[in-house]
């Protein structure tokens, strides 16, 4: 069989050219929908060929989600009902920010301890979650949390939550499963997972010079 390849990193001539050829050029933009969490705007643009076409989205302030991993190798989990799917789903500790200007570090740090009552004492930067880029702008941020301590939640007055915990692995599986179907939790856990797995290879390489 062919082994196929493909080079996600382009070098930076590449990835103008590659960009102006992709890019769409907004030519007016206006709001339909002000609420208080979500803006529905519709943008007019011109497409790469010269045509113009328009573009209707959802501008979000952009949000944070912590994985929080004990010690002993347990997340922190949440089960909340979410009402626009009407279901109660798991999901990792999440929230928005408060300004476009909040540093998303403080932000994670306040979200976990609101939500959970954890405080960390490292905060790993994962990279960022699109959630659905076709037609919403909101940039999640996600981060790994360790040396937890705890004290006690104090979540919002319309906020109600279960927390628990589950083993790394054992979310992982719940993953693969389908049981999870919450893409930031997705997303955080399988990250977080191939990260120690990639830690516990550097230590055996080291162990063995």
């Amino acid at each position: 069989m062919r082994k196929l390849e493909y080079n996600i990193n382009m070098n930076k001539q590449e990835g103008i050219d590659r960009s102006m050829k992709l890019t769409e050029k907004t030519v007016s933009s206006k709001a339909i929908f002000d609420g208080n969490v979500l803006h529905v705007r519709l943008d007019t643009i011109e497409l790469p060929n010269g045509k113009p076409a328009t573009r209707e989205y959802v501008h979000h302030i952009g949000a944070v989600a912590v994985l929080p991993l004990t010690d002993e190798g347990d997340v922190v989990l949440e089960r909340q009902y979410r009402y626009p799917y009407h279901e109660v789903l798991v999901e990792i500790p999440a929230g928005k920010l408060e300004s476009p200007e909040e540093d998303p570090r403080k932000a994670a740090l306040r979200e976990l301890e609101e939500e959970t009552g954890a405080l960390a004492s490292e905060l790993v930067y994962l990279g960022d979650y699109y959630a659905s880029p076709a037609i919403l702008d909101e940039r999640i941020r996600l981060y790994l949390a360790r040396g937890l301590t705890f004290t006690t939640p104090h979540t919002d007055e319309d906020e109600f939550l279960e927390v628990f915990r589950m083993p790394l692995d054992e979310l992982v599986a719940e993953v693969m499963a389908g049981n999870i179907p919450d893409g930031k939790t997705q997303l955080a856990a399988m990250r977080v997972f191939h990260m120690l797995k990639n830690e516990e290879e550097e230590k055996k390489d080291e162990a063995q010079l």
